[in-house]
């Protein structure tokens, strides 16, 4: 129980909170301060930062404020958590992070004979390239030579943002491809696949489950009492129980868990609001869909297999918002 509860103070500070909700505010905010509303690669992100803003500050507001949501219900408190955020980050790589095949292989555990069963490990790769394959298809569309990257003044002053230090005004984002200066096609694709895939599945994967998990304390507790075990003879049940949350702490945790892991947007690649309307990316958007379908329909029949033992529904597109509005 105190590993898990270690484990959910990383979780709801770096995965949760610093590498989705608050990564993805700086480059909304960046975005909107250097591509204009008629620019291509606004229109292609736009749908993937609706309601974030608007849950990011109702959440400083409600959940991680002085005497709040956080202080009551984790071990950590607020200013734990803006210090694990803070320390994590500092480590945090678009390039490596926002990818999921290249975060996993990281790991040690993108190899199928290595541990055969990791549905996040596929569902997410799967997910991932059906993104990335609908913004290859438009980014390349937009940018069919190299003059043009090279002379779109907003794509290059939203990319110099990107990685400009917090001191001086910026996201400062590492593992940006390019550094801060686009000079072809493939950093675009990257960058902007990576940030499509953090909003939507991304996000996913780190709040949908939050239930699921925090909601019996004993299974994964965001909050203990009493002083972490040196030794692991010698204890009774009742130390085990005097050490798990009070009824009303464990009741606010179900509560919040429960409404985070709500779903009350449109599915990935069903946008709220259309704002591209060529037929390219016209066609991109519903290939997108019908790539989702197909994966969608192979999720499923892997989690109703009476050879799955533990069922993985977090990443089937169609529980997968457009954007973190939650």
């Amino acid at each position: 129980m105190w590993y898990n509860n270690a484990d959910a103070a990383y979780h709801q500070s770096c995965t949760h909170l610093g590498f989705t909700h608050l990564m993805m505010e700086g480059i909304a905010v960046c975005t909107h301060r250097n591509l204009s509303p008629s620019h291509p690669l606004f229109k292609l992100l736009a749908p993937h930062f609706l309601f974030l803003l608007a849950i990011n500050t109702r959440g400083l507001q409600k959940l991680i404020n002085p005497g709040g949501w956080v202080d009551k219900t984790t071990t950590m408190g607020c200013n734990g958590m803006f210090e694990i955020v803070k320390r994590g980050v500092k480590a945090w790589r678009l390039d490596v992070h926002a990818v999921p095949a290249v975060e996993i292989a990281r790991r040690g555990v993108l190899d199928k004979t290595v541990l055969p069963y990791y549905p996040y490990r596929d569902d997410a790769v799967a997910v991932y390239e059906a993104i990335e394959k609908y913004v290859k298809s438009m980014v390349e569309h937009f940018y069919d030579s190299p003059e043009k990257v090279e002379e779109d003044g907003e794509l290059q002053s939203w990319a110099a943002e990107l990685v400009k230090s917090k001191k001086r005004g910026g996201c400062g984002i590492r593992g940006v491809p390019g550094n801060g200066k686009f000079t072809d096609v493939e950093q675009i694709i990257v960058t902007m696949t990576a940030i499509i895939s953090t909003c939507s599945l991304g996000h996913a994967a780190a709040n949908f489950n939050q239930y699921d998990e925090y909601g019996f304390p004993p299974n994964y507790p965001g909050i203990l009492c009493g002083q972490v075990p040196t030794q692991k003879v010698g204890f009774t049940e009742k130390n085990i129980f005097d050490q798990l949350p009070s009824r009303s702490v464990t009741l606010d945790t179900m509560v919040v868990t429960r409404l985070l892991s709500s779903r009350g947007t449109q599915a990935l690649g069903d946008f709220e609001v259309q704002y591209l309307y060529d037929p390219v990316s016209v066609s991109a958007a519903k290939q997108l869909r019908q790539d989702l379908r197909s994966i969608s329909e192979a999720i499923r029949k892997r989690n109703q297999s009476p050879h799955t033992k533990f069922p993985y529904p977090w990443l089937d597109p169609d529980g997968i918002p457009n954007s973190i509005s939650i």
